[in-house]
């Protein structure tokens, strides 16, 4: 699952990364092979502190942990005039609420990875970055849990020129392009997934 959130950033060793919602660091980690500089972000104190212990543990030095408030570290950010070429986003099964989602578009990433275990939320928070000048390129869905009606995706997400988007009759901008979808898993719009 996270190497495929990671081989979808398509991460060449040049990018400034941020892993929102990092808990114990596991993205960022794995990504920090492949990227210039990781951010890592977490509201758990306790997470942040093993995050560094794990970090530690497996010697790498080209990331930095945050124990801070995800979505205002972004603003923060953008404030300071800094970037992120990457964001990796794995929000709670409540998904991310409209605030840490503006903060996104705020720092306005190239591509956003967002890790979601549930189809519900991740659909509300997609119809909102798309609405905001995201493109959703791929799907992969990962039935982790057999036998349940829960499901993993990782779905990458591309800013938009504004050649790349049509506004439609109400102002929400369409996209031109369709999504690709992968797995052998099908999520049924009540969020339930068959095999």
């Amino acid at each position: 699952l996270y190497e495929k959130a990671i081989s979808l950033a398509g991460l060449t060793g040049n990018e400034r990364v941020l892993d929102a919602y990092c808990g114990i660091g596991t993205i960022g980690l794995i990504a920090s092979r492949d990227a210039r500089e990781v951010i890592s972000v977490e509201l758990n104190p306790d997470a942040v502190r093993d995050a560094v212990t794990n970090a530690k543990r497996n010697q790498i030095k080209n990331v930095s942990f945050y124990q801070n408030d995800a979505g205002a570290f972004m603003v923060s950010m953008a404030e300071k005039g800094e970037k992120a070429d990457v964001v990796f986003m794995d929000p709670p099964r409540a998904g991310s609420d409209e605030a840490f989602l503006s903060s996104v578009v705020t720092l306005s990433p190239k591509k956003v990875v967002y890790v979601s275990c549930n189809p519900e939320t991740l659909a509300r928070d997609l119809r909102y970055l798309t609405k905001h000048g995201y493109k959703a390129e791929e799907a992969w869905g990962y039935d982790m849990f057999a036998w349940s009606e829960h499901v993993e995706t990782v779905v990458l997400m591309s800013k938009q020129r504004n050649k790349d988007q049509l506004p439609g009759r109400d102002g929400e901008i369409r996209q031109l392009n369709s999504l690709r979808v992968y797995g052998q898993s099908e999520v049924r719009a009540d969020g339930l997934c068959r095999s």
